[in-house]
C-alpha cells in the first residue's frame, strides 16, 4: 500500500500574514510538518502544494518535494480543501506515480508528531476504513446531549433532536470532534467519492497537551509557549 503525503501551504493568510513561512521558535512554521511527515515510516512520497514561489523554495529546503505548482484558482480563500487534494492526486497520477491513500498535513499544527502519523495509516488498513481523523473528546458540557439549536422563533431544541437532555452526566454517551493534525483518505474514496471522509469514518484520539491548530496571534503564542516548554 503507497500512501501519500501532501502538505497544503497557500501564499494568502488573513490571520496572520505569511504564516506558513513565519518563524515559529526561529523555524519556518512549515519545516515543523515537513519534519514530522519526513520522520514517518508509512508515507512514501510527500509534497508540497503551493501556489507561492517563496513557500515553495523555502519547502524544498525542508526537504518536500515540489513536483507542481498549484493553480491559483486552487488557492484563494474559499477553496474548499478537497479540489486541492483532487488536484494533487490527479497530477501525480498523470505522471505516473499512484497511491492507495493521501494524508493530508496542514502546516498550522506543528506539534503533530510522525508516530501520530504512522498510528493513523495503519489504523486506515486494520480497520478497513474509507479515513481515519485525528479526534479530541467533546466536554460533558458540550455533549450534543447537552446543545441546543435556537430556530427562527428563539425556541431551544436540542442538537439530537430528543425530546429531553440526558439529565446525568455520568449517562451521557462519549463525543469527539476533529482535531485536524491527520487526514488519511482512501484515494479512491477522494477521486471516486469526492470525498474526504467517505461513509467508514475511523477516529484517532491525540495527546491534548500538543493539539494546538494556529488560526490566529493567540494560537501562534500558544504553540511558541509549549515549545519553549518542550512539549513538542
Amino acid at each position: 500500500m503507497r500512501v501519500l503525503g501532501l502538505v497544503p501551504a497557500r501564499g494568502g493568510s488573513k490571520g496572520i500574514p505569511r504564516k506558513n513561512i513565519r518563524l515559529l521558535a526561529g523555524k519556518p512554521l512549515l519545516q515543523y510538518t515537513a519534519e514530522a511527515a519526513l520522520a514517518a515510516k508509512q508515507l512514501d512520497r510527500v509534497v508540497l502544494s503551493t501556489d507561492d514561489a517563496e513557500i515553495a523554495e523555502i519547502g524544498r529546503g525542508c526537504g518536500l518535494e515540489v513536483p507542481f505548482m498549484r493553480p491559483i484558482e486552487l488557492a484563494q480563500d474559499d477553496t474548499p480543501t478537497l479540489p486541492v487534494v483532487q488536484h494533487a492526486l490527479i497530477t501525480l497520477n498523470n505522471a505516473g506515480d499512484c497511491f492507495d491513500a493521501i494524508c493530508l498535513l496542514q502546516p498550522t499544527h506543528p506539534l503533530r508528531q510522525s508516530k501520530t502519523i504512522d498510528a493513523c495509516i495503519e489504523l486506515l488498513w486494520t480497520a478497513e476504513a474509507d479515513s481515519v481523523i485525528t479526534i479530541l473528546p467533546v466536554p460533558d458540557k458540550y455533549n450534543p446531549h447537552w446543545v441546543y439549536f435556537m430556530n427562527e422563533h428563539g425556541h431551544l431544541n436540542l442538537s439530537t433532536s430528543e425530546s429531553a437532555p440526558i439529565p446525568r452526566r455520568q449517562a451521557l454517551p462519549a463525543a469527539f470532534h476533529r482535531e485536524g493534525s491527520v487526514y488519511v483518505t482512501r484515494q479512491s474514496v477522494v477521486l471516486e467519492s469526492h470525498s474526504l471522509y467517505g461513509q467508514a469514518v475511523v477516529g484517532y484520539i491525540v495527546d491534548p497537551t500538543t493539539a494546538v491548530n494556529i488560526d490566529g496571534p493567540d494560537d501562534w503564542a500558544q504553540a511558541e509557549r509549549l515549545l519553549a516548554a518542550g512539549v513538542a
